[in-house]
């Protein structure tokens, strides 16, 4: 199939963008700050455009825009030898259009390199199941669910997605309940308490936790695990789709020996996981690969076979982080690795601090994006 280039496909995708009021000023703006070499003040312009995008009634502006965001954000992130997040960036530019080329004779050699690093990347790996990177929150947002049946709530219940949103104290009082009728009475005060508009007949932070379910529970599943079970899954229920997602392989020699305090699972996450894969199992018994899932183990130091060994990256910018949360973005990074795990999320300090904030304030059903 013949390639598209980057420019004739910016031309089509924004003829109605450019209609909606504001948006055609901070693109043209945008483009001349691209064109000057200004690649700070570019992307604080995109930033700009892509949150005035989001305005109530340019839906169908924004899914237009996405691509070509990504692309020019890819151009200025290259240019500030930010090759990794550049790349990221066109990986999600390529998985929605992955005929397009780019022109040489217009782009630096930066910004051509990280381009076509990010083409060589997805070729190399093949696009998981599911929505691409590049297509995930739009995914999400196109997404639908059946009505949920309200079975009567089982002794295990805490030990299920819901447990990202249980306190302490909640936990606690659920593990002396006894009889199926006390436990229904919590599940529904559980609810209630989290209800943003109770003079509603509508629950809307309940419905949009179980769509986010849902979801993870299609695209995130790992052998036995549930998807709503899974390290993505977790961070996917907390913050919802994040910005962008990148993946790239991992390198021989790049990772490190130390397994300790990679994963933000914890021993009883970990005896869940193994409890619900054998619920799952015909035999009863765990599998091998489902081991490597929920439990983490010592790591050489290469990894020998880049095609399942690598870090994939969720990006969340500031419009979608909850109030308190001190930075302009967080990255949640979740590697793969043989003798390790699958997606096991990484322990750094702002994405642990960004989830503590973010369970705080599902405490009371406040909206965190």
């Amino acid at each position: 199939m013949k390639r598209i280039s980057v420019l004739a496909l910016a031309s089509l995708l924004l003829a109605p963008v450019l209609s909606a009021q504001g948006l055609g000023e901070l693109f043209q703006k945008a483009k001349e700050e691209v064109k000057a070499a200004k690649w700070s003040d570019a992307l604080k312009t995109f930033d700009s455009l892509d949150q005035a995008s989001q305005a109530p009634g340019a839906e169908a502006q924004r899914k237009q825009l996405e691509p070509v965001l990504a692309f020019y954000r890819g151009v200025c992130l290259a240019n500030l030898d930010k090759t990794a997040e550049a790349q990221a960036q066109f990986e999600s530019y390529l998985a929605l259009n992955p005929n397009a080329s780019v022109d040489r004779g217009m782009y630096s050699k930066k910004a051509v390199d990280a381009f076509e690093k990010a083409r060589k990347t997805i070729a190399s790996r093949g696009e998981p199941a599911g929505p691409s990177a590049g297509t995930l929150a739009a995914a999400y947002r196109d997404f639908q669910i059946t009505d949920v049946v309200a079975d009567p709530p089982k002794e295990n219940w805490n030990e299920g997605p819901v447990r990202v949103l249980l306190t302490s104290d909640e936990k606690r009082d659920w593990n002396v309940l006894s009889d199926p009728v006390s436990r229904s009475e919590f599940v529904t005060k559980f609810w209630a308490a989290r209800d943003p508009k109770p003079e509603t007949p509508d629950n809307e932070f309940r419905q949009e936790f179980e769509k986010r379910v849902a979801f993870a529970d299609k695209y995130f599943v790992q052998d036995e695990v549930r998807g709503s079970l899974t390290d993505r899954g977790m961070v996917f229920l907390l913050l919802g789709p994040p910005t962008y997602v990148g993946r790239r392989p991992i390198n021989t020699g790049e990772d490190t020996a130390d397994s300790q305090g990679m994963s933000t699972a914890g021993r009883h996450d970990a005896e869940i996981a193994q409890a619900n894969a054998r619920t799952s199992s015909a035999s009863g018994k765990v599998s091998s690969s489902s081991q490597n899932t929920i439990a983490s183990q010592n790591v050489g130091t290469s990894a020998v076979d880049a095609g399942h060994n690598w870090r994939e990256i969720w990006h969340y910018r500031k419009e979608l982080l909850p109030a308190g949360v001190p930075y302009q973005q967080v990255d949640f990074e979740f590697v793969t690795r043989k003798g390790y795990g699958k997606n096991v999320l990484q322990r750094n300090t702002d994405a642990l601090s960004t989830m503590d904030i973010v369970r705080q304030k599902l405490k009371s059903g406040a909206k965190t994006s």
